[in-house]
């Protein structure tokens, strides 16, 4: 019953995204079109560029996630199981940049962008998604590497492992829970990130899903259908992230502890 309440927002979104423009106006509303039509899929995706914005998402999302676990996994393994001096002046001052948001440095970035000549670029989005998930993936993975027993890599060095053999072979699969907790994260928050993308793109093949979809309900125009079937559309990936990387979730729980 719950998690039917959870449904029915997207079910409405759906049915609504199929809907006529005579249903959208009609008074009184109906939850269910009197008339299906699934033409309104065909028409937002081809004429209105939302499979090239759907194909920069993609490219975004997926680039700022590479990019931040390469970054975020050697600086949360070293602190985990190294006591350097200002190890917690490090860690403390990674938890402050978490508390910038985007849309209060956007002046500054916009600005950063402008004298690093990327503006209106892909690589521009990548960097500040890069940067604004890189303090909590490497939070959640330090977490995760400091409660490994140093135990199982010892062992592992005992049977001939290096540092990156015990690293790939034995932290990484048990730390797997992590590793996907930081993939979703990321890939998430670059998916649904807005204003920086509406600050520093221009052209309309380099805009990502999320500055494309508030483009059919403007002041002069109303297109519901349109908006909600490209809602519809931004969801499928993030369905598919979970449905890919939900068995690495519950096989790295175990993994790696056992020989």
């Amino acid at each position: 019953m719950v998690g039917l309440l959870f449904v029915l927002p997207y079910l409405q979104m759906f049915l609504t995204s199929l809907k006529s423009p005579s249903d959208l106006t009609h008074s009184p509303g109906t939850y269910v079109p009197s008339h299906w039509q699934w033409s309104n899929y065909a028409d937002v995706w081809k004429g209105t560029g939302v499979g090239k914005a759907l194909t920069v998402s993609l490219e975004v999302a997926v680039a700022s996630t590479l990019v931040t676990l390469l970054c975020a996994l050697p600086a949360a393994y070293y602190t985990a199981r190294n006591r350097f001096r200002g190890r917690g002046a490090f860690l403390l001052l990674v938890l402050v940049t978490q508390m910038f948001a985007p849309t209060a440095l956007v002046i500054g970035i916009y600005r950063e962008m402008v004298a690093l000549n990327l503006t209106d670029t892909l690589l521009a989005l990548i960097l500040v998604n890069a940067a604004f998930n890189l303090p909590f993936c490497v939070w959640i993975l330090h977490g995760y590497f400091a409660s490994i027993p140093r135990e199982l890599e010892e062992a592992a060095f005992l049977d001939g492992a290096g540092r990156m053999g015990a690293l790939a072979r034995v932290t990484l699969p048990i730390s797997m829970p992590g590793v996907v907790t930081a993939v979703v994260y990321t890939f998430i928050a670059a998916w649904n990130e807005f204003i920086v993308a509406l600050t520093v793109t221009v052209s309309p093949d380099r805009k990502p899903l999320t500055v494309v979809a508030p483009s059919f309900v403007t002041q002069y125009q109303a297109h519901w259908q349109f908006l909600f079937a490209t809602s519809v559309i931004a969801i499928v990936p993030v369905v598919i992230l979970f449905v890919v990387i939900e068995r690495y979730l519950v096989g790295g729980l175990t993994a790696g502890s056992v020989k």
